[in-house]
């Protein structure tokens, strides 16, 4: 069985943003970028499927050496080699571009299983795992709870539901997004890092003749407004809280 997880770098949760000049870009150059926080999730579903099905699992990334750094991170959680769809300097694609961008990649490597998590968490984006199902005619579910390979290649799959679970029968070859809670990521240990440095990580080209235009652009990125409302209720300690939960009551 062979397991393609699809991993991404974006900027450190706790890091500050800054907006660029042209107010339609963030400064990215003194940001730390990590491993995307919900593919830590795909990462560990296919080490575990590896330990216990023997299954061959490959990372697959674009972009730079930011996104280097991202398959560097999953060889230290387990994976074994992996491949970097490298961009031009500064190039920078939608998830239409990023889909089309990893096919050819994808399709020589023919995988039974895709594995992705849910979302990024830089600018939320949930199209390149459902795109690439869609370019390569595979089946896919998104943000999985569970996931379990049945006889017959064929997989289950659980997604939390409102007031309960979904449990879904699929053929192999298929596309899983993970969520949060299918497992619980085991981060590496120092020798583990290290021999993350030596493992097979092979770089490819973009397919040139794709029209990779985003059809949009980008007008303006603002900070969000993080400016807590105050207010000071006058009068005595009871004329101020009959105040405050009139308040309430209207913002709830």
């Amino acid at each position: 069985m062979k397991v393609v997880v699809l991993v991404n770098a974006v900027p450190d949760t706790a890091a500050t943003p800054e907006i660029a000049p042209d107010g339609r870009s963030v400064l990215t150059e003194q940001l730390e970028f990590v491993l995307d926080p919900y593919d830590e999730y795909a990462v560990e579903e296919a080490v575990r499927l590896k330990e216990s099905l023997g299954a061959e699992v490959i990372a697959v990334s674009i972009g730079g050496d930011v996104a280097r750094k991202a398959l560097r991170c999953a060889f230290a959680m387990g994976v074994e080699s992996g491949v970097l769809v490298r961009l031009p300097g500064g190039m920078e694609l939608t998830g239409r571009g990023r889909s089309f961008c990893l096919l050819p990649t994808l399709r020589e490597l023919s995988p039974d299983l895709i594995l992705a998590g849910k979302q990024t968490v830089d600018s939320d984006d949930a199209q390149v795992p459902e795109r690439v199902a869609e370019l390569l005619d595979f089946v896919h579910a998104s943000a999985v709870s569970q996931l379990t390979i049945g006889e017959g290649a064929r997989l289950l799959v659980n997604r939390e539901i409102e007031g309960g679970h979904l449990v879904i029968d699929l053929p192999l070859p298929a596309v899983v997004t993970t969520e949060k809670g299918i497992n619980i990521p085991r981060y590496p240990a120092l020798p583990q890092v290290l021999k993350a440095k030596s493992k097979p990580l092979h770089e490819v080209a973009p397919p040139l003749d794709v029209d990779l235009t985003a059809g949009w652009q980008v007008e303006s990125v603002t900070l969000q407004h993080t400016a807590r409302k105050q207010q000071i209720f006058s009068g005595d300690i009871i004329t101020g809280v009959q105040q405050l939960a009139e308040l309430l009551r209207q913002d709830a």
